[in-house]
């Protein structure tokens, strides 16, 4: 299946050093070949990279890990695709616009047989399960507030519910964000770290690359990372535990505070 990263923080970052081994996966220490993508918040705007080949091979990925594009919400995936043919179309993240904001998601999972019926809003351009489950999450979220963004106290428990109905149709690990708020559900596989003062150096698993983010920080820095799968090697990773729908905004979980 695909894998998944995301970051969100307090402070516009950089994702260079985790994209730097999470691409490492689509093709050079992992399988994970069918294409891939990363969208980038910055203000309202949304800026998107996406490309069918592999993430080892695309000058466009080289591009983005030499490129220190510095956003407070990311997401980046790499496909191994189970649904629909390898073609640009079928590349996450993929985007949409609800309540005058861009949504960004993207999905590791399987949703076999998926086909919603009664769409008056959001369609599929590819052909692949995750773009149709993202358009059906939109177009209830749509549906339950017509009147505009509610706020994230009314939004969480909708989203979760729509979640629950998707995940029980398949394999349902995703990331989700407007730029305001960052979701990240667990159906199977993911996990996270808060990185924050007391900074330390680490390391990558697919690449022998070392940071010391005391280098690169400031005391008031908040950074989480969230990823299918541990991207360092020296560092405690927090799971995410199956079912589970976080939020995130500033760098930290703030789920309990919703209930």
């Amino acid at each position: 299946m695909c894998q998944l990263l995301g970051m969100n923080c307090n402070v516009p970052t950089d994702i260079c050093f985790s994209f730097e081994g999470f691409s490492a996966r689509g093709g050079k220490t992992d399988d994970h070949s069918d294409g891939w993508g990363i969208a980038f918040f910055e203000g309202k705007g949304c800026r998107m990279f996406i490309d069918p080949k592999s993430s080892v091979s695309s000058p466009i990925a080289d591009f983005v890990r030499c490129y220190p594009i510095h956003s407070t919400h990311v997401i980046a995936h790499i496909r191994k695709a189970t649904q629909g043919e390898i073609a640009l179309e079928n590349c996450h993240p993929f985007r949409r616009e609800l309540w005058g904001q861009y949504w960004v998601f993207a999905h590791n999972g399987d949703l076999p047989n998926f086909s919603p019926v009664g769409m008056q809003f959001y369609q599929a351009v590819g052909n692949t399960d995750s773009e149709k489950a993202f358009c059906l999450m939109l177009e209830t979220l749509r549906e339950r507030f017509p009147f505009g963004k509610p706020p994230l106290e009314e939004l969480y428990p909708v989203l979760q519910e729509v979640t629950d109905k998707l995940a029980s149709t398949g394999i349902f690990n995703y990331l989700l964000t407007n730029g305001e708020h960052f979701f990240a559900h667990c159906s199977t596989k993911l996990c996270y770290i808060v990185r924050q003062a007391p900074f330390a150096a680490a390391h990558l698993i697919d690449e022998d690359v070392t940071v010391d983010f005391r280098e690169l920080t400031t005391p008031s820095d908040r950074v989480a990372v969230i990823a299918t799968t541990p991207l360092t090697d020296n560092e405690v990773w927090t799971p995410i535990a199956p079912g589970e729908l976080l939020v995130f905004q500033d760098g930290l979980p703030i789920t309990k505070e919703l209930s």
